[in-house]
């Protein structure tokens, strides 16, 4: 299922790359979703999921609206990401996703803020949970830009994995209520560099971290595998580099050669954090993982030279002698 980003026209294809289907939900229609808050969730054998500001909304391959169930409570998210990689996933009849409610301004609302959202799909209620643990780096009295905090998770047995962001930890939590952290799992990931925040809200380089720090953009877990996809972050010398005046043909050039000695990796970890292979995927994205039927799915990097009608999704799997 692919969801066209600017057109938003939804495309129903099987595993050949047949289309079964097309169609839009967006814009003035009797059975639109308003807009969207989520990635599209297939939630049945001919149906599937739409989180969006009209509700909880399920229609068929064909496009018709099945059910819509309103929410107790609307409020403008926060941000969303609207990619593959990053979406609902399923825990017993609920589904879990990010919290999208306002971010906290100040260090002393941190402690507080829910990171992550709990759906009840069927009578509209969004309960947060899960917030920053007591040792999180989040909680050392300095100020984060919110990006350097975008929980990526993954739901394993009874188990939920979640990573904040630039921190280098896999925070391990029960899956039910009231949903406890177990323990955490340190991620010695090799030339991994991220911030430890500003005691200067106001720092021109707090911002900055954004494009400077280490983050996790993905987590799977495969079996006794972790699986990562993580952007490594500048070095010092670097991150000291991106903050010189430049001109804008100087800023692009630093930008495109940071691009390149810093790609997005993968890293196999055990089931203890211990990092069993490390590398860049050829080709792949490795924000973009996600699991179907127990396999593991990456998109192809898009070709920024040729434009092109199509995209490549690839399954991947672990090859025992690479790690």
């Amino acid at each position: 299922m692919e969801h066209k980003e600017f057109s938003e026209e939804i495309f129903i294809a099987d595993f050949e790359g047949d289309i079964r289907s097309s169609f839009s939900k967006f814009g003035e229609m009797p059975d639109t979703y308003g807009g969207l808050m989520s990635t599209i969730k297939i939630n049945g054998t001919n149906s599937f999921l739409v989180y969006g500001y009209r509700g909880f909304l399920t229609y068929d391959f064909d496009g018709n609206l099945l059910s819509l169930i309103k929410y107790d409570d609307f409020k403008v998210p926060s941000e969303s990401r609207i990619a593959m990689g990053f979406g609902m996933e399923k825990i017993s009849d609920f589904y879990l996703y990010v919290n999208q409610e306002s971010r906290p301004s100040e260090t002393a609302q941190y402690e507080g803020h829910k990171l992550l959202s709990l759906f009840d799909t069927e009578v509209g209620k969004r309960t947060p949970i899960i917030g920053f643990p007591e040792n999180s780096i989040f909680l050392n009295g300095n100020y984060f830009f919110s990006a350097s905090w975008f929980p990526v998770f993954t739901h394993y047995d009874d188990y939920i994995y979640v990573a904040f962001g630039s921190e280098p930890k896999i925070y391990v939590y029960e899956a039910n209520e009231p949903f406890k952290v177990k323990h955490s799992i340190s991620l010695k990931l090799p030339n991994y560099y991220f911030g430890k925040g500003s005691d200067d809200p106001n720092d021109f380089k707090y911002i900055g971290m954004v494009f400077t720090s280490g983050r996790i953009e993905n987590i799977k877990r495969l079996g006794e595998y972790f699986i990562l996809g993580y952007f490594p972050g500048y070095d010092a010398l670097d991150t000291e580099k991106s903050f010189e005046n430049k001109s804008p043909e100087e800023a692009i050039h630093f930008r495109e050669k940071m691009l390149k000695k810093y790609p997005s990796r993968l890293a196999i970890l055990d089931s203890l954090g211990n990092v069993l292979n490390d590398f860049v995927p050829d080709g792949l994205e490795p924000s973009s993982m996600l699991l179907r039927n127990g396999e593991l799915w990456m998109m192809e990097i898009p070709n920024e030279e040729v434009e092109e009608d199509y995209f490549r999704l690839f399954r991947v799997g672990i090859k025992e002698e690479s790690i």
